[in-house]
């Protein structure tokens, strides 16, 4: 009997809108991909929205959708899902943050959201001065760490906590840093709201003479002199996919955000050397592992950050050239799994605007080539052909059981 098997790859913001200097296309349609154009024309294409028609998605709800959970049911914030692909224990009670490295002035002004993408190097060093922190209440301890660049991970640990507490990200370069408050009444989440404001004012003492911040500005850098908290999260529940399919599965990405989503919902992890979460990760590394990791699993899902890095920097010609690098990984995925046993899928987690340069409710493009998909007759894979394609428009949700139903793993609705 053959042993069929999915293999799911995430272009993460990698679908568009029709830019002006692209001779109004989108970068997937200008880019040279002849192994995407070709998963096209061989499968069976559609277009997605990650959550609902309108709804801009964040990385985390596209990536629990795309693996076939209600993200509205089931979404207890970001921050744990940071934490857990970092690989920290996350425990019932913490409260977990999204954090940003970020530039200020005076006024606590936001000049800078990422600090110049400040590089892992430096902000290892200003992490572990913030690591001697010390809160005034011996009740609640934390835990800082960097992870990517500019990212970072804090976690609240004691009793009397509460998600329920504001961003003090503006999201914005050129307002100023929010003050954070509770979001209802209950007296923790007040209490955690005061704890956050006592981090972030000493954070901040910390980091605006830190030796790092002088030698960046010395070199015509931006100082790392503020972090931003966002994204209050605790534990997620939700069953595994081993759970739901009866599936071994395995997810190959960079990004803590990505690994955290995949690992609360029960997937085994790889590590992979250069890759980075950056337009910069080691592209074949990545699609060597997930080739590699096809041989023991049932499913895998394959992450690529790049394409979103460079929408969010505005770059349109960097974003052509990362699609072009996807195109390569997936050609030599294509040579390598065997396509008489294996599904392999293509699509993005969301739209990212080069113009907006931030997350955008329109679908994304998606396409299944597999051994008993039945094709349609688009050749060309980008968010304009696909919209014509077999699957017609679903949501994120609904792509999961598509898979799993050609792998056998859908049980029967009825008698």
């Amino acid at each position: 009997m053959v042993w069929l098997k999915a293999l799911l790859i995430i272009g993460d913001g990698m679908a568009d809108r029709p830019l002006k200097e692209l001779g109004w296309k989108t970068p997937l349609e200008v880019a040279r991909k002849p192994s995407m154009d070709h998963l096209a024309s061989a499968g069976v294409c559609g277009i997605m929205d990650p959550i609902a028609p309108g709804i801009p998605p964040g990385s985390d709800t596209a990536t629990l959708a795309l693996l076939g959970y209600d993200a509205f049911k089931v979404y207890s914030g970001r921050g744990a899902f940071e934490a857990l692909g970092w690989g920290i224990k996350v425990s019932e009670g913490d409260v977990c943050f999204r954090c940003n490295f970020a530039t200020v002035d005076e006024n606590l002004t936001v000049l800078d959201r990422r600090a110049g993408r400040i590089a892992d190097a430096d902000a290892s060093k200003l992490a572990e001065s913030l690591k001697k922190v010390k809160l005034s209440n011996p009740n609640v301890e934390f835990l800082f760490t960097n992870t990517v660049q500019h990212r970072a991970v804090l976690v609240l640990r004691g009793s009397k906590l509460s998600p329920a507490v504001s961003d003090s990200d503006p999201e914005n370069v050129g307002a100023k840093v929010r003050e954070i408050k509770p979001l209802n009444g209950s007296p923790e989440a007040a209490f955690t709201a005061e704890i956050l404001k006592e981090l972030a004012q000493k954070f901040h003492e910390a980091l605006k003479t830190h030796p790092v911040n002088r030698e960046r500005v010395a070199r015509g850098q931006p100082p790392a002199n503020i972090v931003l908290f966002r994204g209050a999260g605790t534990l997620a529940k939700i069953k595994s996919l081993n759970e739901v399919y009866e599936v071994n599965a395995t997810c190959v990405a960079a990004t803590s955000l990505i690994r955290g989503v995949c690992r609360a919902a029960g997937m085994q992890l790889v590590d992979v050397k250069g890759a980075t979460g950056t337009v910069q990760t080691d592209y074949v590394a990545k699609a060597k592992a997930a080739v590699q990791a096809l041989e023991n699993s049932d499913f895998v899902f394959l992450h690529v950050k790049a394409p979103d890095v460079a929408s969010h920097d505005g770059n349109a010609k960097q974003k052509v050239e990362v699609i072009e690098r996807i195109d390569k990984m997936l050609a030599y995925i294509l040579n390598k799994v065997d396509l008489g046993e294996t599904y392999v899928a293509l699509t993005a987690d969301h739209t990212t605007s080069c113009v907006t340069k931030n997350h955008e409710g329109d679908p994304v493009p998606l396409a299944i080539m597999g051994p008993y998909v039945r094709c349609d007759d688009i050749e060309e894979f980008g968010e304009r052909t696909c919209a014509k394609g077999g699957l017609g428009r679903l949501r994120g949700k609904d792509l999961m059981p598509i898979l799993m139903n050609f792998l056998g793993k859908v049980k029967k609705f009825g008698a």
